[in-house]
């Protein structure tokens, strides 16, 4: 990395050469996490299509199982090229370039936040984002469906007890596997509590009542975040968790009547979403959520 200037440079060389300076690094690496992040939300889209209906991934098909072309396999190119629709009139939902986007945007905050923490090297940077194309992941799929899959659920938990082996940066295994016993305990003990509540409701009403207010899923996730986050931040984030799942359900429930539709009691609500975001929340702002609560 030497700079040749006019005294020093060799006789036969005509260029100067200089080191990208500190902007110039930052520039690139906020180009290179926005296309990968954009590619990883192609894959999470694609996963997104085919797991919940038991298929082994495929190249990306519209609605109708239309093969797309390949200039419209990323949903961001298929709106603008006017790709959006097969030849049979299937139309790609919003779904596709807002998950591409939205995994972009998440690999360029964790990169601006808990990537430039003291403490965070490369290898932790990379389980970071990892993380956040899974969350996406995982979030379509409970928001469309209502399910959480163990197919994604599984390897998502080796990579994060790979994380606490092979990284510094907290949680240890230790910590880790606390974590993810205390998420387990308490959710499960709600998914148990849920049942209770809808059979002695369906008693009541003399009906029987076969959504819950809890699924495993939401079991199983809230263990893989004390996994990443270790016991101390889970509890916070188990607060988070029910906080936002209040807020969004008396969200919905004011929509609901403001648009004169009929709201019930018993309607299932997809309750993943709010622990991936109290665990993204965790993730890169666990100092300012413990100053924030602690004060």
């Amino acid at each position: 990395d030497r700079v040749f200037t006019a005294a020093t440079r060799p006789a036969n060389s005509s260029h100067t050469y200089a080191p990208l300076n500190g902007a110039a690094v930052m520039e690139l690496t906020l180009i290179a996490l926005i296309v990968a992040g954009i590619l990883a939300g192609w894959v999470a889209n694609a996963l997104a299509d085919d797991l919940p209906q038991r298929r082994n991934p495929r190249l990306p098909r519209y609605p109708d199982d239309t093969p797309r072309p390949f200039i419209a396999w990323l949903g961001i190119l298929a709106f603008l090229l006017g790709k959006r629709a097969s030849p049979g009139g299937a139309k790609l939902s919003w779904r596709h370039p807002i998950a591409e986007l939205s995994t972009a945007g998440l690999f360029v905050l964790t990169y601006l936040t808990a990537g430039r923490r003291e403490g965070v090297d490369s290898l932790q940077l990379v389980y970071f984002l990892v993380y956040m194309a899974l969350f996406v992941l995982i979030t379509v799929i409970d928001l469309e469906h209502r399910l959480i899959l163990f197919v994604v659920i599984i390897p998502s938990y080796v990579i994060a007890l790979l994380d606490a082996v092979t990284t510094s940066f907290r949680p240890d295994l230790g910590q880790a596997l606390l974590g993810a016993a205390i998420g387990f305990g308490f959710f499960f003990v709600a998914y148990l509590g849920g049942f209770l509540f809808t059979r002695v409701m369906g008693r009541m009403q003399g009906r029987e009542i076969t959504e819950v207010a809890f699924g495993y899923g939401d079991v199983m996730l809230i263990t893989l975040s004390g996994l990443i986050l270790g016991a101390g931040p889970l509890l916070l984030t188990m607060f988070i968790t029910v906080f936002l799942g209040a807020g969004g359900a008396i969200l919905y429930l004011v929509v609901r009547r403001m648009r004169g539709k009929h709201v019930s009691a018993f309607t299932p609500l997809p309750y993943g979403q709010y622990i991936v975001i109290a665990t993204v929340i965790m993730l890169l702002f666990s100092e300012q959520m413990r100053s924030a609560f602690l004060t």
